[in-house]
C-alpha cells in the first residue's frame, strides 16, 4: 500500500481543529493509520472515535493508543468504502449523537 502518514503534531492539531469543536461530538475517522490524527481528535475533545483502518500494522499502533483513552477509542478494521456507516455508529450506540466525519486522504 502507498501510504503516507501524518506525524507532525501541529498539522494534526489543525486538522482537528478545522473539524470544529468536538466536545461530546463521536468521530468516525476514515484511515487513522498509525493515529497521528487520531491523538489530536482526543486531545481537542472528541467524546469517542471510531477509526475504521484496513492495515493491520496501523491496528496495532492504534490498539497501544486504546490504552491511552480508555472507552474512547474504537476501531474497526474494514474498508470505509464498504462500511455501512450507520450500522457502524449503531453497533457503538451512536446512532443518534452528533457525528463528524475526519480523513487525513491525500
Amino acid at each position: 500500500m502507498g501510504q503516507n502518514f501524518l506525524l507532525d503534531l501541529n498539522l494534526t492539531r489543525r486538522i482537528a481543529r478545522a473539524a470544529g469543536p468536538l466536545d461530546k461530538t463521536t468521530v468516525l475517522e476514515v484511515g487513522p493509520g498509525p493515529g497521528g490524527l487520531t491523538r489530536a481528535l482526543m486531545e481537542e475533545g472528541a467524546d469517542i472515535v471510531i477509526g475504521v483502518e484496513t492495515d493491520t500494522r496501523a491496528i496495532a499502533a492504534l490498539t497501544e493508543l486504546q490504552a491511552a483513552y480508555p472507552g474512547r477509542l474504537s476501531i474497526v478494521c474494514n474498508d470505509a468504502l464498504k462500511v455501512d456507516e450507520l450500522a457502524l455508529l449503531a453497533q457503538f450506540g451512536r446512532a443518534s449523537v452528533d457525528v463528524k466525519v475526519v480523513a487525513n486522504l491525500p
